[in-house]
């Protein structure tokens, strides 16, 4: 069986591991899939990422992070760019995610790169989602 949209599928398993407070959640593996984490990584909404094999298929294990409160720091996932419907973006119309609070994640001709990196180095690309 084939997925039509892994990013998708990736953001609704963080969305409900850390909805319903689990610490950890599984994904299976691809690199365009964990360059996404490692962004996501970076600009702190998860702790960090392994990836694990079970039966000889790849998994990544993600390690959600929460506040002293036990309240996710993901609040909001969302997917923007659709296979149904690209979502482009130049670098001089970059939106800001709550005004800054918020992270866009792009996928460049440089790699996957947050709405500031974009910024930055003044590249656009597709608009996978936003994160807050």
């Amino acid at each position: 069986m084939t997925m039509t949209d892994p990013i998708a599928d990736l953001f609704t398993r963080i969305r409900n591991a850390s909805e319903v407070g689990h610490r950890k959640t599984d994904s299976p593996h691809s690199n365009f899939r964990e360059h996404v984490v490692e962004l996501l990584v970076r600009e702190g909404f998860i702790k960090e990422h392994r990836v694990t094999e079970v039966e000889g298929r790849k998994w990544l294990r993600l390690y959600l992070r929460y506040d002293e409160d036990g309240q996710p720091l993901i609040q909001h996932l969302k997917r923007v760019s659709k296979p149904g419907r690209r979502v482009y973006h130049d670098a001089r119309s970059l939106p800001r995610v709550r005004r800054g609070l918020g992270v866009g994640i792009y996928t460049t001709n440089m790699g996957i790169l947050s709405d500031r990196e974009c910024r930055d180095k003044r590249v656009g690309g597709e608009c996978l989602g936003q994160v807050w």
